[in-house]
């Protein structure tokens, strides 16, 4: 018996041919607007995404629909409940870029801790080239060594960005829920780190919990000088606030690889907003070649695993 999948975004995987050891019939599109998902998805057994909307409509209307394998870790996208109440598996895959997007994330804490931005822009306007000495001083530069960093999200992205910056001399918080009544053993109240880390870097999921973590009272509380790096999700910081705190306020810099809205309007205020203690990449943090290497080998693991009736990497 052949198995229909389909690919609903496969512009964003690795351009390698799948190695699925079952029949099947495979449909794949490069990408997927939301109002043509419905139609893409009849009658497909698997689903593939990677940030396509499956919500629970979709699920209701597609009886034969077996799973849903998600091309990433985030699973916000998919209707999991809806999922679950209707026998769907929802599978997706966890750990593939813990070092990318570490590494992405202390590539921002470095940038803008040593004020490469405004750096470039010095010379790029010539003012180098215009000074009376050798060197050029604009923006005052830190070292990292012996600093603070505080940590919201202890899993493997968290831990592998702490290993990394231990490795430079950085001390080490990690920082409680921003509501819990108690403080875990090992972690800092949510207040202590927001007024105390100089440099403060988001890796949690995005729940009712968490949106705005960070919002206009917390940018206010923190360090003068200090930077927030966000790699996590764009909703656990209110963006509108970050523009005011980088304009007036105190804060030393921020580096995003994540917005709210995604693809963001061209007249997003973080885009913009064109300061140079302000780094934005486009959610790029995840796609090193290797880190794409291996989430495609573990999401065709994923499947291959379902469709023997073994356990997998499944929510």
């Amino acid at each position: 018996m052949t198995t229909r999948i389909v690919v609903l975004d496969r512009g964003t995987l690795p351009q390698r041919p799948f190695a699925f050891d079952f029949p099947h019939e495979l449909v794949e599109y490069a990408h997927t607007r939301p109002e043509e998902t419905a139609t893409r998805v009849a009658d497909a057994e698997i689903i593939i995404t990677n940030k396509v909307t499956v919500d629970a409509a979709m699920i209701e209307a597609n009886p034969h629909l077996k799973m849903i394998a998600i091309a990433a870790t985030g699973f916000e996208h998919v209707d999991v409940a809806a999922a679950k109440q209707k026998g769907v598996v929802v599978s997706n895959i966890r750990a593939y870029g813990n070092d990318a997007v570490a590494e992405h994330a202390f590539m921002l804490m470095m940038a803008l801790m040593r004020q490469l931005p405004a750096y470039q822009r010095d010379v790029a306007a010539g003012l180098w080239s215009q000074s009376p000495y050798f060197c050029h001083f604009g923006a005052p530069i830190h070292d990292v060594n012996g600093k603070t960093l505080g940590i919201f999200g202890r899993g493997g992205i968290g831990q592998a960005l702490a290993r990394r910056a231990e490795a430079f001399g950085m001390n080490i918080i990690w920082g409680e829920h921003k509501y819990a009544a108690t403080c875990r053993e090992g972690y800092v109240p949510f207040e202590t780190v927001i007024r105390t880390a100089d440099v403060i870097s988001l890796h949690c999921p995005l729940n009712q919990h968490t949106r705005h973590m960070i919002a206009e009272s917390e940018l206010q509380q923190m360090k003068a000088g200090a930077v927030l790096i966000n790699v996590g999700r764009g909703g656990l910081v209110d963006e509108q606030a970050l523009v005011a705190a980088l304009k007036y306020g105190q804060l030393g810099g921020a580096g995003f690889d994540v917005l709210t809205e995604e693809p963001p309007p061209a007249d997003h205020p973080l885009l913009k907003t064109r300061l140079p203690h302000l780094i934005v990449t486009p959610h790029m943090a995840w796609g090193s070649v290797e880190a794409m290497d291996r989430l495609f080998d573990m999401l065709a693991d994923n499947i291959n695993a379902f469709m023997r009736g073994q356990a997998q990497s499944c929510l």
